[in-house]
């Protein structure tokens, strides 16, 4: 028996779901916030096109928007700036949403930029995975695999990342402590 690939997991639509893929594992890979926040407006980009090919807008406009907000956090913090991009996303669910997932890309957006522009490290890449499990949901629910295997990789890949920013935090005994501590020789 041969096992071939249905048409639809390589069209256009999904190949752009398996850029996002490429791009959002490479941002949570990343420690530096900045480059962290680069590599996730391209990602989001890649879903903008990705969701506008599936015909599920309200994930596409949250892209968009999630696009701009990445772009926008890395040269502000400002609350006003991050309440103002939840209030776009607020009003783009109340005009595009049909279904009540539709929300969830938008929810999301709304935990992703409030932990872009007013937290940083281990506590932003905390929020951003609930964020990922509402976009896995939804990823599942429109038929997205390419977004749906993202967003599951991302949940892996930003828990590795938490873990080794928190074990890099820690602070490590001092050499001399360690020696200080090992038994003594009976001997001379």
């Amino acid at each position: 028996m041969v096992f071939t690939f249905p048409d639809h997991w390589i069209s256009p639509t999904q190949w752009f779901g398996y850029l996002a893929f490429v791009l959002g594992v490479a941002s949570f890979l990343q420690k530096n916030d900045r480059r962290f926040k680069w590599l996730m407006a391209g990602e989001c980009l890649a879903y903008v096109a990705h969701f506008l090919l599936l015909g599920v807008p309200t994930a596409a406009a949250s892209a968009s928007v999630s696009v701009v907000r990445s772009v926008l956090s890395l040269y502000t913090r400002s609350v006003w700036v991050a309440l103002a991009v939840v209030a776009v996303n607020l009003a783009l669910g109340y005009g595009l949403a049909t279904q009540w997932w539709n929300w969830l890309p938008l929810v999301a957006s709304c935990i992703g930029t409030l932990a872009l522009f007013l937290l940083k490290g281990i506590r932003m890449r905390v929020a951003m995975l609930a964020g990922t499990v509402l976009w896995i949901t939804n990823n599942a629910l429109a038929g997205s695999i390419g977004g749906t295997a993202l967003e599951v990789v991302i949940l892996l890949v930003n828990s590795y990342t938490i873990a080794r920013m928190f074990k890099a935090s820690r602070p490590r005994p001092p050499p001399a402590a360690a020696t200080a501590q090992s038994p003594q020789s009976p001997h001379p």
